[in-house]
């Protein structure tokens, strides 16, 4: 495949991913009344991980411990921590709320590749542009003040879950190559985001209802988050990254607070007052201007 092809995919893996993320956080809330948050995530990822195990049973050949501690690290943070802020986050504030908040993450990647991959040092456009997202996610976070409901604590772990995903970014960009095992080595940093999830799993207590876990709309949504959201867009997110890099393929994520707001308006009936228009427009408008050079 030539090298524009590949682009060409990857712009479309970027675009798949970006929309099937942007509904995740509604499905992910409807499960939040039956779950904790901890349960959602061991059970997402590990349909997830037996999806994978289905397309390529093989295991990933060990090369080096160096490697090992990359996908362990990248399975930590861009597995379990990122998961666990976004779905505790999630039990507090709105699901549109958490959405725009962790769009906010190039921003954060930008000024990681900038530290840690030595890349151009970002312009004064990006720290106009960064000061636009968080006075926009201010607005989002402190609408409510009025009627007294705040989602501070909420929107701080979505905050937390952005910064979180940066560094997922920054370590796949840099010490991982999936140019040729890209399957094989998502499915090894999801196995270590599961190893890394069960011990918070074992401290809040999660337990297997299998009642629950099998009724309709929550094994859909579980089929959903695990297949769709979990096996096939970590790979997809992950060939994107590969071949367009982290700033380009992170410019996707603004496509999700977008698709999210629609759908959490339109299937969870949450409120879109005109201050969170307001706060969803400086906050694209602030990725956006960002990326001006």
């Amino acid at each position: 495949m030539t090298v524009e092809k590949r682009k060409v995919w990857a712009h479309i893996a970027g675009i798949l991913t970006a929309v099937i993320w942007g509904t995740t956080f509604i499905s992910t809330k409807v499960l939040l009344e039956d779950f904790e948050p901890i349960a959602v995530l061991i059970y997402r990822f590990i349909i997830a991980y037996v999806a994978l195990s289905i397309i390529k049973p093989k295991p990933l050949a060990f090369e080096s411990l160096k490697k090992e501690f990359w996908y362990f690290l990248a399975g930590l943070l861009g597995v379990t921590i990122y998961f666990l802020f976004e779905n505790i986050g999630l039990t507090y504030t709105l699901a549109s709320n958490a959405s725009v908040i962790v769009s906010t993450a190039p921003l954060f990647t930008a000024l990681l590749v900038f530290v840690f991959l030595k890349n151009e040092k970002p312009k004064k456009y990006f720290f106009i542009g960064f000061l636009f997202a968080m006075s926009g996610i201010a607005l989002i976070s402190f609408q409510g003040t009025s009627t007294l409901e705040l989602h501070v604590i909420g929107d701080l772990l979505a905050l937390g879950a952005a910064i979180v995903w940066a560094f997922y970014s920054v370590i796949l960009k840099k010490h991982v190559d999936m140019s040729k095992q890209m399957i094989e080595i998502t499915k090894r940093i999801i196995f270590y985001g599961i190893l890394t999830m069960l011990p918070f799993g074992a401290v809040y207590g999660a337990k297997l209802d299998l009642n629950k876990l099998f009724s309709g709309v929550n094994l859909g949504n579980f089929l959903y988050l695990g297949i769709g959201a979990s096996a096939i867009c970590y790979v997809t997110w992950n060939y994107s990254l590969e071949v367009l890099g982290a700033l380009k393929a992170s410019l996707y994520i603004y496509l999700v607070p977008v698709i999210a707001i629609i759908t959490s308006v339109v299937v969870l009936g949450e409120p879109f007052t005109l201050t969170v228009a307001a706060g969803v427009v400086l906050t694209l408008a602030g990725l956006l201007i960002s990326e001006k050079k």
